[in-house]
């Protein structure tokens, strides 16, 4: 293995860990700026929904320097049987400890 190729493998890792790095950190901001955590449940399209999934790609910044909400993913509050889930979009509202 020639010089470069090491070079070409550590930095390979570097970025791998620095983008693992930035879902984490994207993942923290959803929950203590967002208030999204496991199972949170959130009004969309009229009804309530677990969150199931969160997409922290689609998370994008903001002319102030912030995150916008991400895409979630959820199946129905209601319904613990349901293991279909439904893509709500960005379009939701955290809804509050009863």
């Amino acid at each position: 293995m020639d010089y470069g190729e090491s070079v070409q493998k550590v930095l390979l890792r570097k970025i791998r860990k620095a983008e693992q790095d930035l879902v984490q950190l994207k993942l923290d901001y959803c929950r203590f700026v967002f208030g999204l955590t496991h199972r949170a449940t959130v009004s969309a399209n009229g009804q309530s929904w677990v969150v199931r999934a969160v997409d922290v790609e689609s998370m994008a910044y903001t002319d102030d320097g912030e995150f916008t909400k991400p895409v979630i993913t959820g199946s129905p509050a209601n319904d613990d049987s349901c293991r279909e889930t439904v893509n709500l979009g960005s379009d939701w509202t955290l809804e509050t400890a009863k």
